[in-house]
């Protein structure tokens, strides 16, 4: 965490940070984002991506007439009580007049809060339970918006993914068996759940299942301990938190199985690779939502390089997310013209169709969350290969191909 981010959660809980100078009644976009706890690396993608945005606007001269401000409320941990308490901060500051993040509460429970407040809002976070919350009266959400696409795709596409690399000759699958570890919160047991019915329609046998509390993990070698009782040909585990998705591949190092390694979103953010170095190249991950940072998707290859001139770094899939989605905001504004009618805004989020570093963006009118397919935002496959992602699938935008991890015999 760098220092701004240590002064912003040390001295408070919501700032207002100016990119650029702007007017008095300059436009406050409020975003949540974790600046403290396990997913502050995220956090501070979410506020990286904003200000770039707000930057090159203000610089342009504004939007519509207007500049900007970025406002900052800290969710902490995700629970619904600080989420709550940053979401009322952000409604009831002067001249926020849209709300961003890459994900506040994994329930998006904010939703309501949004619609109640009659906030434009995009997220980036769980869809399935965005599409849950909107699809009861999509007329009713019309300021509410998922850039994340449907997460349908994480429950059925990696058993198919895994069995034609085996077809390729990559490995064998002697037997189809799956060792699945889940993270008990809304994400990653949804994904989890999905997987099981996914494996055991393709015959596959599941030789553990076990679900471990949410929250940080000290120690992953009880759980390690039980997949080398039975060793299977796959392991899995959905615990989306870094820190703690860095440790099992650390631990699994210990003493590996002959097993695929499969992990759920952590090996996208910087700090995973950071966190475990050499012993995670092989791993296995899939996106719904990652930035394409391919020449054969122009849209996500340069906003990545103009990311890294920008701060020096690479962006997981946060920075330039959200980058795209104060920028959807821009070109709502551009039409409306006028920042407080956020009924006119809302809807203009929603007609949304156009590129973005993700895929083409669009969205679907029952339940507000981005469409995915190869045609809109794909899923995309990545291997850790010399502590650097190859996108190994889908076939049109794959940048390499899969190679057979060091602690696999076979």
């Amino acid at each position: 965490m760098g220092k701004t981010f240590r002064l912003l959660a040390s001295t408070a809980a919501i700032a207002v940070l100016a990119a650029t100078p702007a007017l008095a009644d300059a436009v406050k976009i409020g975003v949540l984002a974790p600046l403290t706890g396990p997913t502050a690396s995220d956090g501070e993608e979410f506020v990286k991506g904003v200000q770039w945005a707000v930057k090159e606007a203000n610089a342009n001269g504004g939007v519509a007439g207007h500049t900007f401000e970025v406002v900052i409320a800290d969710v902490k941990d995700h629970s619904a009580a600080n989420v709550s308490s940053a979401t009322e901060r952000l409604l009831s500051t002067d001249g926020v007049h849209v709300i961003l993040t890459g994900y506040a509460s994994l329930s998006m429970f904010e939703v309501d809060l949004m619609a109640e407040a009659n906030m434009p809002y995009l997220a980036a976070g769980p869809s399935p339970q965005f599409a849950g919350i909107v699809s009861q009266d999509p007329s009713a959400y019309d300021c509410c918006w998922s850039f994340t696409a449907s997460f349908k795709g994480y429950e059925t596409d990696v058993t198919p993914t895994i069995e034609a690399l085996s077809s390729a000759g990559h490995y064998a699958l002697k037997d189809k068996t799956v060792a699945i570890v889940s993270s008990d919160n809304p994400y990653s047991k949804t994904i989890s759940e999905g997987m099981k019915v996914a494996f055991k329609n393709a015959g596959w046998s599941i030789t553990m299942d076990e679900l471990v509390p949410f929250g940080p993990v000290s120690d992953w070698r009880p759980t390690l301990a039980k997949i080398r009782e039975n060793p299977p040909e796959v392991v899995i585990n959905t615990d989306y938190i870094p820190a703690n998705a860095a440790l099992f591949m650390n631990q699994f190092r210990e003493n590996p199985t002959n097993s695929v390694v499969f992990l759920q979103y952590a090996p996208l953010v910087p700090e995973f690779v950071k966190l475990t170095g050499e012993k995670s190249n092989g791993v296995l991950y899939n996106a719904i939502g990652a930035t394409l940072n391919v020449p054969a998707w122009p849209r996500g290859f340069e906003v990545s390089k103009a990311y890294e001139a920008e701060y020096g770094v690479q962006s997981g899939p946060y920075g330039t997310g959200l980058y795209e989605m104060t920028n959807i905001y821009f070109d709502a504004l551009k039409q409306v013209g006028d920042p407080t009618d956020h009924d006119a805004i809302g809807k203009a989020i929603g007609k949304t169709k156009r590129p973005v570093v993700s895929g083409n963006l669009e969205f679907d009118p029952k339940t507000h969350v981005a469409l995915q397919s190869n045609d809109h935002v794909p899923v995309t496959f990545f291997q850790l290969q010399d502590g650097m992602p190859a996108m190994i699938a889908p076939e049109k935008y794959k940048s390499g191909s899969f190679k057979r991890p060091v602690w696999m015999t076979e």
